[in-house]
């Protein structure tokens, strides 16, 4: 019986949790980051203030939060091996575009964007906790490819940015920009093979180097 008490007791924290960051997205979004407190957030999301505070002691923890699960997988834990840049690459490809497309993480760079001007440790809690992680991933197994002989890459870094941006420029910032644009999940098959094609065509050991 005891065995089944922390279970029962992270479930709850963790549904409480949720609404927390459910709340502080839709408040952020319609008043302002500035103009939401977390008093305001507690009472949106039905839980009491003392539980929110003891999750989220401050703003800026519930922000950090809020970054860290828009950008969380169920398979972060499981990087792809090195030894088929193909596969791999789809691999981190595909996870990114499943990430990008999520209808949060879409609010969580409208927030940033507009408030911008006045907080920007937001901008760099998102690029800090949220994108570099995933790109520090990416090039730890660019590195590994070019380690193991199937890719020539001498600037990670450059040849990360390129792969991402190609996908996140046709799935993600549109979205932002353009009303009503919506990409089939085909065309984001395609789009992510066609930035895999690409990568390989460019870095492939023995290629045009």
């Amino acid at each position: 019986m005891s065995r089944d008490v922390p279970t029962y007791h992270q479930r709850v924290a963790q549904e409480k949790r949720k609404l927390i960051v459910t709340a502080a997205t839709a408040l952020f979004l319609e008043l302002g980051y500035d103009r939401t407190s977390l008093a305001r957030i507690a009472e949106r999301s039905g839980v009491s203030r003392a539980t929110l505070f003891k999750q989220f002691p401050t703003k800026a923890a519930l922000f950090d939060a809020m970054v860290i699960e828009s950008w969380t997988t169920a398979d972060e834990e499981d990087p792809p091996t090195a030894g088929n840049v193909v596969d791999g690459l789809g691999s981190l490809g595909h996870r990114y575009a499943e990430l990008l497309s999520r209808p949060q993480m879409t609010d969580l760079f409208r927030i940033v964007i507009a408030e911008l001007p006045r907080f920007p440790e937001l901008a760099n809690a998102q690029f800090s906790q949220g994108k570099m992680p995933y790109f520090e991933s990416l090039r730890k197994y660019l590195l590994a490819e070019h380690e193991a002989g199937t890719v020539r890459v001498d600037d990670l870094e450059l040849a990360a940015t390129q792969f991402l941006g190609m996908i996140s420029n046709y799935v993600f910032w549109p979205t932002l920009l353009v009303p009503g644009w919506e990409v089939s999940a085909e065309r984001v098959a395609e789009v992510v093979d066609e930035a895999v094609r690409t990568t390989v065509a460019r870095y492939a050991a023995g290629g045009p180097g």
